[in-house]
């Protein structure tokens, strides 16, 4: 198993010192930077990357999570390469790490809690559940199980970050009342630090 932690704090290159080449973008001195990749694995052989069904995601696929934090917002950048190919994959930001069970990542992050949430009864209710509110991302494989999805949400973590990331059955995140946020069971969850 490859994981590779990789965190940076950004900054403008009149700041670093450093000429800009040309098409390279510059980034303010407020801006940090995570990346980390796991691959894959049952449960019993694990470390931070888990399938809980190897057809729809097999042992061996790779997945990178980008995190980008600046100016009062978040950009998260999701690849996979050996996934199963051609399907759709719903995948949301979760409060805890991954573990021999799916419904180990707990609930999904929200950055404004909803008050009406418990562990027993996740929240559901559009107000909180929604993708700028918590992290969702569309993961869309090609005919080689390979793929890449980003979001940006209006907010940046404070003392409270997420803790993994689970790809989840259905291509997309419900949205009604009652339901918002539901997207099927949990085919694979990937222990990644957000900060």
């Amino acid at each position: 198993m490859r994981v590779v932690i990789v965190v940076a704090v950004l900054c403008a290159a009149v700041a670093c010192g450093e000429d800009l080449g040309p098409g390279d973008a510059q980034s303010s001195a407020d801006e940090v930077s995570t990346r980390e990749i796991g691959v894959l694995a049952p449960p019993e052989a694990a470390d931070s990357a888990f399938t809980y069904d190897q057809e729809a995601a097999p042992a061996g696929a790779e997945l990178q999570l980008e995190v980008l934090e600046g100016d009062g917002a978040t950009t998260v950048r999701l690849s996979a390469e050996l996934l199963q190919p051609d399907r759709g994959y719903a995948v949301h930001a979760h409060t805890d790490p991954c573990g021999r069970n799916g419904t180990d990542a707990g609930p999904h992050y929200q950055h404004e809690v909803d008050p009406a949430a418990t562990p027993e009864r996740p929240s559901v209710d559009p107000a909180y559940a929604n993708p700028q509110n918590e992290i969702w991302l569309e993961l869309t494989t090609d005919g080689q199980g390979n793929g890449l999805a980003e979001t940006t949400v209006p907010f940046t973590f404070d003392d409270r970050v997420p803790a993994s990331i689970v790809l989840h059955e259905q291509p997309t995140t419900a949205t009604g009342h009652g339901r918002a946020g539901s997207a099927g069971a949990r085919l694979a969850c990937f222990t990644a630090p957000f900060r």
